[in-house]
């Protein structure tokens, strides 16, 4: 991950950054990011019961964030994985609440 990048999160949109390796990512839960992660991972709704009960997996972890960055310009999954072992996985589950209650709750309403 060599580009460095600025970005801002859409809190309306349930959108969350993540930085890692030098780099702030935008993850943005879209119904096509959720389904395809729900396509590789299984139910979300269950992948919401194994975090809250401190279960979830760090390939599940990389797997919804992969599925939920804005871009991927730039990126293979495999370093992407990496930079957050590297970054900490303390650090790397900052942004994992806001994605889960968008699961839950859907997009905020701005009224």
């Amino acid at each position: 991950m060599s580009q460095a990048t600025t970005a801002q999160a859409n809190q309306w949109r349930g959108e969350a950054l993540l930085a890692v390796d030098g780099q702030t990512h935008v993850l943005r839960p879209s119904f096509t990011a959720l389904v395809a992660a729900e396509e590789e991972l299984g139910p979300l709704f269950a992948l919401v019961e194994r975090a809250a009960a401190g279960e979830l997996r760090l390939t599940e972890l990389v797997a919804l964030y992969w599925h939920c960055l804005a871009s991927r310009e730039g990126l293979e999954r495999d370093t992407f994985a990496e930079a957050l072992v590297t970054a900490g996985v303390a650090h790397a589950t900052k942004p994992l609440r806001g994605l889960l209650a968008q699961v839950l709750q859907g997009r905020a309403d701005p009224a």
